[in-house]
Formats: structure tokens, sequence, C-alpha cells
């Protein structure tokens, strides 16, 4: 009698695919999430197909019993498909991927009881002004203490002082409560024509099979509204919709405009969340409740079982790729999700990486164009000031025609963003005695002043340090001295420049949130911020009207280095931040400081040539072939013991094969030759379009063996070369 089993994939990495017994009444098919033993432990894992990953066969007195089958959903077929595409194309385990798709272990626990309040009418004796909003606010809700005090703009603390206080009541209700469902029709928007055309064809393609769209549109011209009527023509199809950004920053004013236009806020996914929110939030997508999700790069190997469109919002930014652990690429596996579970994906961009313009050019993807901002508004002229022509007094870092306009603005009450992608004060700190430079014992970094918080920080590894009173090498007393600008020096100037201004500093230090980046949108519409000093945190998705003037303080600094996209990502930062100036019914201005006027991405913003820039760029690109035209992928070697590092990035070099269309770069020390206190070298393969360098990489690199405390890691499609 044949004994039946299933196949396992474990999320131990460690592990291939394991067959178990299946005990009697316990129903395990592909997909089923289950509970199997592994000597003493328990581990969670997912029942495949076994025809798709061959392992030892072990005979049915072997098999040990599974433990349980969890009361969640299969995974879908096509979230199978997809994470065995993402494996073998990324050279990850499938047990890192798998790990994507169940991230929330409470998730996985059966129904569960939660603690929630509602208000008992009654008024407490100690009415603060504080309890007085609080009382008002939630009026008619019910909610976790958290949920309570975030919608009455109180603490915490407030809300359990009126707990106790008996003016809130506990309640005992089911974790996995109803989730909202967003209205299709609730407030449709009035569209331009221009604006009406593509959101019919976009509406047209749901529940049509896969239909890559690249939507191109200038900053300010309606994109996520034309996008929002695809998701609309979703909804009343019943399926669900998955918007994708490339910053959880962004979740916040996403959310405010989407429940403007639906009624209520779609499901958020993002590292912010709390355990409980994860939880309720990945059961609502497993049981299709919730319909429309937006979220963070992981949101994409969620299981969606009635998944009926894919948006990749800002599907330009460098940031959809993850640059630790499985190394993918979220735009490029959206697409395959996309075609997995057939069904239409658009891409959503104003400045569009060539990448996707490619696709378009040999027919793969289809475009539709929107080619002027909404309501009349003008894009913003942009002028480049020349520093070798007009540098800043001694000390500055401002030009003094831009500090001239920065000046006019405030005079008409209109507000102003400074552009500068370096966060901190000073990037670099020396001892003017001896020359000693602060570096992170680490990495090879070197360690970036952060005075509101008055710490020297590693921007790669974390490593923080008060800054000493006396130089470590000299022991000279207070003669470090703060070298080049990062934002916080800018807003110290401005702060001289204009004392009486009300400024704001945008980095992912200030903004490291949802709840801090809704609180920041709020002061800039209601008038409260008068200049906004940032990096690349603010050139994307905010709309502030009455936003007219733009000034990028060094539109060098991203042209510096070997990246082979620096130009464009220099492009494409510039021009989206210049996007945020004049999107009311206020002109807009940008003003470029730059010591290359001539240079041809300066040139190609002030005249405003994009389609001559990028036609030039994909040309460089084509002749070198470089991607798209030809593949690249990195090896890292990394290990605390130089040594060994350099041993095993040799072996590996000398084993490299002789294929026909690929080339070997390397061994050599990585640009950042320490990262975290390990040692690292690397080598880089360029290979033809047409080549399979993953079988190659694969074969090659399991002749080659390495000890435990050597870590080799393959970056297929790599965007960071250090």
């Amino acid at each position: 009698m044949t004994v039946p089993r299933a196949r396992i994939v474990t999320l131990n990495a460690a592990l291939g695919p394991l067959d178990y017994r299946v005990p009697n009444g316990m129903k395990v098919e592909p997909g089923s999430v289950v509970v199997a033993p592994l000597g003493p432990r328990q581990l969670t894992g997912v029942a495949w197909e076994a025809d798709r990953l061959p392992t030892e066969e072990v005979g049915d007195n072997r098999l040990r019993p599974l433990i349980a089958a969890l009361d969640v959903p299969p995974i879908p077929a096509p979230l199978r498909r997809l994470v065995e595409w993402t494996a073998d194309y990324y050279l990850s385990p499938l047990a890192s991927v798998l790990r994507m798709v169940l991230p929330s272990s409470a998730a996985l626990d059966g129904p569960r009881q939660l603690t929630e309040y509602v208000p008992t009418g009654r008024t407490p004796e100690r009415l603060t002004p504080q309890r007085e909003q609080a009382l008002e606010r939630i009026a008619g809700r019910q909610g976790t203490i958290r949920e309570l005090a975030e919608h009455a703009g109180v603490s915490d603390s407030v809300m359990r002082g009126l707990a106790k206080a008996g003016a809130l009541e506990a309640v005992q209700v089911t974790a996995d409560r109803p989730l909202a469902c967003p209205g299709p029709d609730f407030a449709p928007p009035e569209l331009s024509d221009e604006q009406k055309s593509a959101a019919d064809s976009l509406a047209g393609a749901i529940g049509k099979g896969f239909d890559p769209v690249l939507l191109d549109g200038v900053t300010g011209s309606g994109k996520t509204e034309v996008y929002f009527e695809a998701i609309a023509q979703c909804l009343r199809r019943d399926c669900q919709a998955l918007v994708l950004l490339p910053e959880i920053a962004l979740t916040e004013p996403f959310l405010k405009r989407f429940e403007a236009r639906f009624g209520c806020a779609p499901v958020a996914w993002h590292s912010d969340l709390r355990s409980s929110q994860r939880r309720r939030a990945w059961r609502g997508i497993a049981t299709g409740e919730a319909k429309v999700i937006v979220g963070a790069r992981s949101a994409l190997f969620l299981p969606y079982p009635q998944l009926g469109l894919i948006v990749v919002d800002e599907a330009h930014e460098p940031s959809f790729k993850q640059e630790d652990g499985v190394q993918y690429h979220a735009r490029d596996v959206a697409v395959m999700r996309a075609k997995f579970e057939d069904v239409p994906i658009i891409l959503s961009s104003a400045t569009p990486a060539i990448e996707s313009r490619h696709m378009v050019e040999v027919g793969r993807y289809r475009q539709l164009t929107l080619a002027h901002r909404f309501a009349g508004a003008r894009l913003p002229g942009i002028e480049a000031i020349d520093l070798t022509q007009e540098p800043p007094p001694r000390g500055r870092w401002l030009a003094p025609s831009l500090v001239a306009e920065l000046e006019a603005n405030l005079e008409r009450g209109e507000q102003s963003l400074l552009f500068l992608n370096r966060r901190g004060f000073a990037p670099l700190t020396l001892c003017r005695h001896c020359g000693h430079r602060f570096q992170c014992p680490n990495c090879t970094a070197w360690m970036v002043e952060h005075r509101l918080m008055h710490r020297l920080a590693c921007h790669h590894c974390g490593h923080v340090m008060p800054p000493p009173k006396a130089c470590p090498e000299c022991g000279e007393e207070d003669s470090l001295v703060a070298c080049g600008p990062g934002v916080e020096r800018i807003a110290d100037e401005v702060a001289e420049l204009f004392p009486e201004a009300r400024t704001a500093i945008v980095t992912s230090d200030t903004i490291w949130s949802p709840a801090r980046a809704a609180e920041f949108v709020a002061a800039m519409e209601a008038g409260d911020l008068d200049i906004v000093i940032g990096t690349q945190l603010v050139t994307k998705g905010y709309h502030f009207p009455n936003l007219t003037l733009v000034g990028v303080v060094d539109a060098d600094l991203g042209l510096q280095g070997g990246d082979l996209r620096a130009a464009e990502r220099s492009f494409q930062q510039i021009q989206q931040v210049a996007g945020r100036a004049g999107r009311g019914d206020k002109p807009g201005q940008v003003l470029v400081q730059t010591h290359d006027p001539d240079a041809p991405v300066i040139a190609a913003l002030v005249s405003g040539d994009v389609a001559g820039f990028y036609a030039a760029e994909t040309e460089a690109r084509r002749e070198a072939a470089m991607p798209p035209f030809g593949r690249l992928a990195a090896i890292i070697v990394s290990a605390e013991d130089q040594s060994e590092a350099e041993g095993v990035a040799r072996r590996i070099g000398n084993a490299a094969p002789v294929v026909e269309g690929m080339a070997v770069f390397g061994p050599a020390p990585a640009p950042l030759a320490m990262l975290r206190g390990r040692h690292r070298q690397r080598l880089l393969v360029h290979a033809a379009r047409m080549l399979d360098v993953q079988d190659v990489i694969r074969d090659w690199l399991s002749s080659v063996e390495w000890g435990p405390k050597v870590r080799v890691g393959v970056d297929v499609d790599p965007y960071s070369f250090l």
C-alpha cells in the first residue's frame, strides 16, 4: 500500500526539499502551508509539486509524519511559479524567496482574540484638553489603544488614562475583523481628454490577460488619477489590485489620495506595520478580502488569490532593487508575476528607465503618454548656475542668484525646496592639525557628521560615535573641521540668511515612517513651512501647489564614480525634483548649481531635450553592450579574514569558464573594500544578452569550494557597484 507523501520546501535556506508522510485525515495539496518536524525542531514549510523539485527518494518506512496543516489558504500556483523563477534567475535558495511569501508567523496562527476599546459615554473627573480632544474625535469608534490614539491625535498614555478613568471600555474581538472595501464609483474624478483616453485604455485591459504598459507622463500630469481608473475597473470585477511604491514615506500621501477617490484607505504593507497589522493584512490578502494593497517591494510576494492588476509607481526608482538577501529588482519581478498571473501591469513614471523604454521599442510593452500637466499647470523652466562664474561666498554653498530667488520667493509667500542628495551635516570630518580623517572601524567609508544627533555615523553599517573633543591621532583639541556640505549644513546656511524663514529637513533620518511623512505633508499644505531642504526623498510623489522654486545645490554629485547608470540617474533625480515646482496655478522655477553646465546631463535638462538625452545614453549602452543590450552579474566574496577573501576570490577567478560571449573581470578589491567588518572582493561578469549566464555561474561556482567563514554572493543585474 502506497503511503501518502508530500514534498515540502521549508523556510530553512540550508535545506533542500524534503519528503514527509501525510497522516490520515490531514489534507495537503500543493501550496498547503504545513508544520514539519526536523530533528527536535518544528519548521514551517509549503507543499510543492514533486515533479518540479527533484530530490533523493526516501523509502516509506523512513518518512516522518507532518505535524500539522495550517488553517490558511494554500499558496496559489502562479505565486509558486514566481518563487521558482525568482530563485532561479537571481541564484538564490528557494527557501529564501519563500520566506518573503510567509513573512508573518503570527498570520499563520488560527483565529485570535484582540482587546479593543469603545467609548462608554462617561466623562472622567479630570478632563484635560487632550482628553477632551480624544473623546470628541473617537466618538462612535472602536479600536486598539494605538489605533484610537492615532485617530485622536494624542499619545497612547492619554488613551490608557481614559480607560482607567472608565471613559473607555475593553471589548474582545477577533483579530481578523472585516476590512473596508473601496468603492469604485465613490468619487470619480474629472479627467482631461488626454487623461481619459489613457484611463479608458488601462481600464479596458482589465480581465484580458497579460498586458505590460509603460505609463509615461510628465510630473504633475495626473498619472495616479489615471491608473486609479484601472483599479476601479479591477474592483468592479471583484479582483485584487497591487500598487508598489519605492519608499514607505510615500505611502501616507498615497493613502490620502486613494481614500478621497475610493472612500476608504487600501490595505498597506511595509516594514513600519505592527505585528497585529501585518497579521490582519496578510490574512486579508490571502483570503481575497483585501481588494487593494499598497506597499513596498516586499508586497510583491504576498499570496493574492484573485490578483487582477499590478501597478509599479515611480517605476524608474533604483530603490526597487533589493541590495541584500535575495537581490531582486521589484520592477522586473513584478512584470514576471503579472505574466504568471496573466494580468495587466502598469509601470508609471515621469522618467522611465532606459530598460523600460527599450522594451517599448522592441514591442514587448505598449506605451501611453501624458504630455501635459493637469489643469493647465506649466512645467517649470530650468536654468543652470555656473559655479565657476558665480561661486558662493567663502564658507557658503548657495550662489548669490539662488539666494536672491529664495528671498524673492519668501517675500511672495511661496514655498521653496533645496535639493542635495547627501544626508547629515558634512560627508567628511578631519583634523586640521594632522589631517586625520575619521573612518568607520567596520567599513572603508568616512564617518558622516550629523549635528542634529550630535553623532558621527557610518551610512553603510550604522556605526555611530560622539564627535571627540580631541583628535585621536595627534591629541589636538578643537581641531576637527567638517568638509563639504550635507543637508544639515545647507539648513544652517538658510537659517543664517533667512532667520525668520520656517524650514524643515527631509531625509530618511527625519522622515522614517509614513506617520512622519504625513506630518511633513500636513505642514506643507497648511503653509507652515517656507523652505524645505531635502534628499532624494522629496523628489517624487509629493504635490505642493504653493512650492514654486527648486534649487539643486550640487547637480554634479551624482555624476561621480563608475556607475554605468550615473548620468541617467542624475537626469531622473533632477527632473523629478524639478517636477515638484509649479504644480498649481503659479509658475515654477528651477535653478541648478553646477561646475560643468556643458555636461550632457545638465545641457539636456536646461534645453528640455529629454528625447535627445535618452537617445545618446541608449546608444552609448548599445555600443558598450551594457544593459539592456548585454548582461552583468557581480560575484562578491567576503570574509572577516582578508587573506581568506582574497584566496577564495582568486580560486573563483582561476576557475572561470571560457564561454563565447562572456568576459570575467577581476577579482579585485570592491570599491567598498570592507563592509560591516568583512573584507570584500568582486568579480564582474559581462555577457551577451542571449547567454544563460545563470546556468554558467551556477556550474562555475559549484566547482569551487570555500570554508564556512567565507560568503560568496551573486548579484544578477547589479545596480550598485560598491
